[in-house]
């Protein structure tokens, strides 16, 4: 049977645009696999991946007018946005740079023998290595950030895994561009094309997760696919570890001393953090615990009134357009919920922004309200209005995990004691990242950065953005008794390369 054609389709028309590939077969993706794990030597030496990723941020940047050309067409997410995601994607390469050059991912730690300890020490040397190849899953709404020259992939080279990325679906072309441009990359600095490989087809994902040859998975999608896709790497024969970014409610909490004193700011910001690019963020706040009581009337007010003035806009896909129609639906017709902006279809082609209200009591024990509490992907948000502090305590003891949590509190909450130290302890065990003031819309690439958070938003407890992403592709080993000239360079007494390395429990760090 021939494999099927991928088309690159215009989400604007849902019209096909051209051909791009046809879906890999199985031969195909064992092919890929296999000149991958080929090419794991070539990456050994750290100083020619930090080139590699630089040489590909600035052929990023060299290739930027069609990059973006090609991500709107497929996306519509607008050439705007479009620029300012790749400037964060070879931004996100460059740092990956910075870390694979200091070293100090590699946590290397040396224990000389010691027999004077209970029971004795013998010398032992730790410090990580690479997994092998990683099979990298990309997103439908960062067709740059998420997808082929990535997070996940910038994060894997840069611990020296080579990566085979299959395609979304929605941006085929764009993904055929950007490994174009990251296969030449290695090429100019003397590495094999093969460490970077891209497979397209459904068929592909679940060949690719099962292949004895992969070495870990990074996903960022759906929970439905995440949890298939997880469920299949710890059924192999060889389990191996799966980092998914599934769904997220993002919920966001505030006092009603807050609402008292910024209610129209908060409406306003509100609006603004759910509706970008369409609220198809994966950070887009969708819960939102609001008091009852004029304060939180006076913010409903402000929300209504400036996502009234957003204009519709179209959806990643005519799919997900469906999708979200349809979960509003459901929403907006459980008892008690009003729909002062009511979300859903805008046009043809297009979606309309809006919210749900409904009282926070309605949630506070199980029933068919919880559809609330899951997210729905696309420009609409839910405000449950609370009546007490024990109604904000009850809801949030039922919500799932999340990437962020989000707390604003008056000027006068502040302090280090009161409920606003309370609400935080709350807020904490529910997400990876929690913010007091601002939205959760928009992830720094930053060193202290964790985008990840409780089940389902992720399946682990790693990051997928910063620095420390990259720890999710390594695994440590241990050296005993082993001669010095048996050892890594990494790992001896004279530390030839430089690094930053903890020996018999003292930090070292070169130059100091």
């Amino acid at each position: 049977m021939a494999a099927a054609p991928v088309w690159s389709v215009d989400p604007r028309t849902g019209n096909p645009r051209e051909q791009v590939a046809d879906e890999s077969t199985a031969e195909e993706i064992d092919s890929a696999v296999r000149a991958a794990h080929a090419a794991r030597p070539a990456l050994a030496d750290r100083s020619v991946r930090a080139l590699l990723l630089r040489t590909a941020a600035g052929l990023l940047d060299e290739a930027s007018e069609y990059v973006i050309e090609a991500a709107d067409a497929e996306t519509a997410l607008g050439p705007t946005r479009l620029t300012g995601e790749l400037a964060r994607t070879t931004a996100q390469l460059r740092a990956f740079a910075e870390v694979v050059e200091e070293g100090g991912f590699l946590d290397i730690r040396i224990d000389h023998e010691d027999g004077s300890r209970t029971p004795p020490w013998p010398d032992l040397r730790r410090y990580k290595i690479p997994l092998g190849v990683v099979a990298v899953y990309a997103a439908s709404n960062f067709p740059l950030a998420f997808s082929v020259p990535g997070g996940d992939t910038a994060s894997a080279l840069a611990a020296g895994c080579p990566v085979v990325v299959k395609a979304h679906p929605d941006h085929p072309g764009t993904s055929e561009l950007c490994a174009s441009v990251l296969r030449r990359a290695a090429q100019r600095v003397g590495l094999p094309e093969d460490v970077v490989t891209l497979v397209h087809g459904f068929e592909a994902g679940i060949e690719l997760i099962r292949h004895p040859l992969v070495a870990a998975a990074g996903f960022t999608g759906s929970v439905r696919g995440g949890r298939a896709l997880f469920d299949a790497a710890a059924a192999r024969p060889a389990p191996i570890p799966f980092h998914g970014e599934l769904g997220s409610l993002n919920p966001v909490v505030v006092t009603e001393a807050a609402a008292d004193e910024r209610a129209e700011q908060l409406g306003a910001g509100l609006a603004g953090s759910m509706t970008l690019g369409e609220g198809q963020f994966c950070t887009k706040p969708g819960f939102v615990l609001a008091p009852a009581g004029d304060a939180g009337d006076r913010l409903l007010k402000s929300l209504t009134a400036a996502v009234s003035e957003t204009e519709p806009g179209v959806m990643l896909d005519h799919r997900m357009r469906s999708a979200f129609v349809e979960g509003v639906r459901e929403r907006a017709e459980l008892p008690g919920v009003e729909a002062p902006i009511t979300p859903g279809a805008g046009g043809e082609h297009t979606v309309s922004a809006g919210f749900l209200s409904v009282p926070a009591r309605l949630l506070a024990v199980e029933g068919p309200h919880d559809l609330l509490l899951e997210e729905c992907f696309g420009p609409v948000t839910v405000v449950a209005r609370y009546e007490s502090d024990a109604e904000v305590t009850a809801v949030l003891g039922r919500l799932p995990g999340n990437l962020t949590a989000t707390l604003h509190l008056s000027s006068g909450e502040a302090g280090g004691d009161g409920r606003g130290a309370e609400l935080l302890a709350e807020l904490t065990p529910l997400a990876g990242r929690v913010l007091v003031g601002g939205w959760p819309t928009g992830v720094a690439v930053a060193p202290a950065q964790h985008h990840g958070g409780p089940y389902p938003a992720t399946t682990s407890t790693s990051t997928s953005v910063g620095a420390t992403a990259i720890e999710r592709w390594l695994r440590p080993v241990t050296y005993q008794t082993t001669p010095e000239a048996l050892l890594p360079p990494e790992l001896r007494d004279d530390n030839p390369l430089g690094l930053p390395r903890r020996v018999d429990g003292r930090r070292e760090t070169p130059g100091s």
